[in-house]
């Protein structure tokens, strides 16, 4: 009865440690077990909206919700959180469940004898099953350091996520400033081709009338010809930005029928204190935060590398069963299956490792001085980006208000040397010079308000503000 009582609290002792030992579940890996990203995403997006129109915030949107880029982003929180997880889980009592066979060259007793003289039993072959607990009761603070450096680069990647969403925001809002500005050049290209187009006609028709010498017609179908051109190598240039574009919001093509709207406007708000900006670009910039964040795990890294050189305390307890299957020599009133167990205290003291532990703390020494390095040079280049961001929106700003004002002194001017060309008081010259001074003067200013706009949302990403 007592050998049937202890296979059966043997089975019990084995399906326990199997329940303990299995993989832990916390409410929320769920997604991540199933292969998705753990992070809730955006809604999910509508390709084409209002006849295919696209808003810059809905690019935005969709680019957050598409980007590849973004997705990894999520996925490197998840494994830092889990790494974080890890770190903490040391602070848990370590339950583990062992089991083996040994054979021996020579019969071994079941258990230790418990008293002089006890009978045993004697087998070659030993069966054992063990549930050992550990829990640590001192390690120098080693773990408690382990755990906030990991708590430490948790947060520095999640500010690092915050730094790449503003990056693609950037990206996609420059990128759609640049297809708004590309439009509006090749408009002003097609209209100009048109007024040439007419000029070409008057410039025939005076022709044939003979008031007008062959040249003229030629020169104005070279210009023509050389219109054409820009106008192709404008248009390809809109076809690429708008691939990047898509591209940016994770798409594989690019819609036919795709608009943007267009909201290539001048504000000029240009009042600003560089002193300021950069302050708030230190103080608001999500990876200069995320390095002071490693800056922090890494000092504890070195805190928990040295804390190796300190005694390590442990409890464990264990509990098994031990069983005979064939055994040799069975003693008086024994049993081939026994139950043992234990508890009590396990110090460790490192007296000579080969220098394993100063190797460590010198390792982890060396990447906190790398950290604080590139953390400075990471301040250096915030205040390069802040400076260099505010000057080109100054500076765009600049060329814009003067462009401004000469499209429409260009435009009367083209006009004016029409009428004097069709009058017979100007030359082909002047109407052709004065055709490209307009077109140079439109094209000019709506690179400059491309520029503007592209600027400003550089000093925003610059500084740290919302995009």
């Amino acid at each position: 009865m007592q050998a049937k009582f202890k296979k059966i609290l043997f089975a019990a002792v084995v399906i326990l440690v199997a329940v303990l030992a299995g993989p832990p579940h916390r409410a929320g890996n769920a997604a991540a077990e199933n292969g998705e990203p753990p992070t809730k995403s955006l809604p999910s997006a509508v390709m084409m909206e209002n006849n295919g129109a696209f808003s810059l915030e809905r690019c935005i949107e969709i680019a957050l919700d598409k980007n590849p880029e973004i997705a990894a982003s999520k996925w490197d929180i998840a494994a830092a959180d889990a790494r974080h997880d890890a770190a903490r889980s040391a602070f848990w009592p370590q339950i583990s469940v062992e089991g083996g066979y040994q054979r021996y060259v020579d019969s071994q007793r079941l258990i230790a004898a418990r008293y002089n003289g006890e009978v045993g039993v004697f087998d070659d072959d030993i069966l054992r099953g063990d549930l050992i607990a550990k829990i640590n009761l001192y390690a120098g603070g080693r773990m408690m350091n382990e755990a906030s450096a990991a708590g430490k680069l948790s947060a520095a990647e999640k500010k690092k996520f915050v730094r790449t969403r503003d990056e693609l925001i950037y990206s996609v809002a420059g990128i759609y400033f640049s297809i708004l500005g590309q439009q509006r050049i090749i408009a002003s290209l097609a209209f100009s081709q048109q007024a040439l187009d007419e000029n070409l006609k008057r410039t025939t028709q005076l022709y044939d009338a003979r008031k007008v010498a062959r040249v003229d017609v030629l020169r104005t179908e070279v210009r023509l010809t050389d219109l054409q051109q820009n106008l192709i190598r404008e248009k390809n240039a809109l076809a690429v930005q708008r691939r990047i574009l898509f591209s940016l919001m994770g798409y594989d093509i690019v819609p036919d029928d795709a608009r943007f709207e267009d909201k290539l406007e001048f504000s000029d708000k240009t009042s600003f204190g560089l002193g300021g900006l950069i302050e708030t670009a230190l103080k608001n910039r999500p990876d200069f935060l995320a390095a002071k964040e490693r800056v922090d795990a890494q000092i504890m890294k070195v805190s928990a590398a040295r804390a190796a050189y300190w005694p390590n305390v442990n409890l464990v307890g264990t509990y098994g069963v031990r069983n005979a299957p064939s055994p040799g020599d069975v003693g008086e009133n024994t049993q081939s299956t026994e139950d043992v167990g234990s508890v009590g205290l396990v110090l460790s003291i490192p007296i000579f490792d080969g220098g394993q532990i100063s190797a460590k703390v010198r390792e982890e020494m060396a990447a906190l001085a790398a950290a604080r390095e590139r953390l400075k040079k990471l301040e250096l280049q915030i205040r390069q980006e802040t400076e260099t961001a505010s000057l080109d929106v100054l500076s765009s700003a600049e060329r814009v208000k003067a462009t401004a004002t000469v499209i429409d002194q260009a435009r009367e001017s083209f006009r004016i040397e029409s009428l004097k060309y069709e009058m017979g008081k100007g030359s082909l010259t002047d109407v052709l010079d004065a055709h490209s001074a307009q077109l140079q003067a439109e094209t000019t200013y709506y690179r400059a308000l491309t520029d503007y706009h592209t600027a400003m949302a550089r000093l925003r990403l610059a500084t740290g503000e919302n995009i």
